[in-house]
């Protein structure tokens, strides 16, 4: 018997595959930029399955990557190239199950698998909603959404995935089970566990369950698209929403004119919302009615903080503006390479930050273009940068990286974030390393011993 059967006994049969075809998928990124190794890709059916596989983990010194849609842009769900020792990517895919949603409580469980867009089906199903949608939800997964502490564009008004887990069950390093799976709304018993779960990219535990908070179905919902000549004049916008329909603005999207143009020559069937070229776009959300966002837009033009707008005439029209901001990513990627930044910066000081950002880029590495487009309302921008025209053989290797340090040194001038809902995986770790509060990361250490001591759960990510 081989080392690697010898390591498989023990393991139910169903839930292992080794065929280099299984892997593949696995084993890359969205992006394709990293590949990763492994040597078994492993397919719970239940939490028990996972219990199983963790134990087993932890006597037999295996490395475990919990997977979900594997859609994020930070390597956080792909295995190292090299890694240290034996590696099996766990993947939740097969426990995708959705209980009926509770109207009354506001409230569904879902296991970690579940794809974002069946959450949105079931909830509204019970004619409620769960308001947190990006652009991969057809692919995304509960656990995924969890263990990156997800945004999205309803952030503005609903926040991140923390403020949308009501509880959760997950599988701990030792193989012992965290049911913290209810769906109380206060429950003040002493440390909060599931919230170190939350954002931990799978590195002190698996996620199997989730008790999602969801919310009452929109009575009203109305969608415009506005072209404006910077971030400065988008802020005055959101500002005059808010002022005139308070809490009730659910998205408020900042996009780069070449960011929306790009879509337009990657998808020919999207057309433009409005007339002519503008350097930003705005696309807005509001849960009311149109005639509220009607009049602050008109409001916006006749003080010249807004160039032109449209309101779309129905659901379809507004679902084709939306369709232009989620091709956003899909355009660049396919454009070619790019540095990928997701960031995040006090609202009021983002129009600042962005000015600075353009000069720093233009004075230092001339020809590299930014693609910026993202959620202007709760200040996260992907601050893109992407490769000059005539650039040489490894210009990204070297300028690229030294572009994104400088982006980030800039950043933190402005107390700013290096992720804002990406999380960190590999693709961060050295920065983090190098400009987190050292506080801070002594007590992420301190816990990531104390929970993994062997070091099992998802190695390499988050620490450098």
């Amino acid at each position: 018997m081989g080392a690697l059967e010898k390591r498989l006994s023990g393991l139910p049969a169903d839930i292992v595959r080794t065929a280099p075809e299984d892997l593949a998928s696995h084993l890359t990124d969205w992006r394709g930029a990293k590949q990763g190794r492994a040597e078994m890709l492993l397919l719970p059916r239940n939490t028990s399955d996972v219990v199983e596989i963790v134990r087993w983990a932890a006597a037999n010194r295996v490395g475990l990557v919990p997977q979900g849609g594997n859609t994020g842009l930070v390597g956080g769900s792909v295995p190292e190239p090299d890694p240290s020792g034996p590696v099996a990517v766990l993947s939740l895919r097969r426990m995708d199950a959705i209980s009926p949603a509770d109207p009354a409580g506001l409230s569904m469980v879902a296991e970690a698998g579940a794809i974002l867009a069946n959450v949105h089906t079931a909830a509204e199903a019970a004619g409620c909603r769960f308001p947190l949608s990006l652009g991969a939800r057809g692919s995304a997964t509960v656990g995924g959404l969890v263990s990156t502490n997800a945004g999205g564009v309803q952030v503005l008004r609903h926040g991140n995935m923390r403020s949308l887990v009501l509880g959760l069950e997950a599988v701990l390093p030792d193989g012992s089970i965290l049911d913290q799976l209810t769906a109380l709304r206060k429950d003040n018993t002493g440390y909060d566990i599931k919230q170190l779960l939350i954002g931990a990219e799978g590195t002190l535990g698996v996620v199997t369950r989730v008790a999602l908070k969801l919310s009452p179905a929109l009575a009203h919902r109305s969608i415009g698209w506005a072209g404006l000549a910077s971030p400065k004049e988008a802020l005055a916008l959101l500002k005059r929403l808010r002022a005139a329909a308070g809490e009730v603005v659910e998205s408020f999207e900042l996009m780069a004119g070449a960011a929306v143009e790009l879509t337009f020559d990657h998808a020919p069937n999207i057309r433009p919302p409005l007339a002519g070229a503008h350097d930003y776009h705005v696309l807005i959300e509001l849960g009311a009615k149109a005639s509220v966002l009607e009049s602050v837009l008109a409001a916006a033009i006749e003080a010249g903080e807004v160039q032109d707008a449209t309101i779309a005439q129905s659901e379809t029209q507004g679902e084709a503006f939306w369709s232009i901001r989620e091709t956003i990513p899909e355009a660049e990627k396919r454009q070619g390479k790019t540095i990928k930044n997701d960031i995040s910066i006090a609202v009021a000081d983002l129009p600042a930050f962005h000015a600075e950002a353009l000069a720093l880029l233009q004075q230092k590495y001339p020809g590299a273009r930014p693609f910026v487009f993202g959620h202007l309302g709760d200040g996260n921008l992907h601050w893109n940068i992407r490769v000059p025209v005539d650039a040489p053989e490894g210009w990204l290797a070297t300028e690229g990286e030294a572009a994104r340090i400088s982006l980030h040194d800039l950043l933190m001038r402005y107390r700013g974030s290096i992720s804002a809902e990406h999380g960190i995986g590999t693709l961060k770790a050295a920065e983090l390393g190098r400009l987190g509060n050292p506080g801070k990361l002594a007590a992420m250490r301190a816990i990531k011993s104390a929970l993994d001591p062997l070091g099992i759960m998802n190695p390499g990510k988050l620490f450098a």
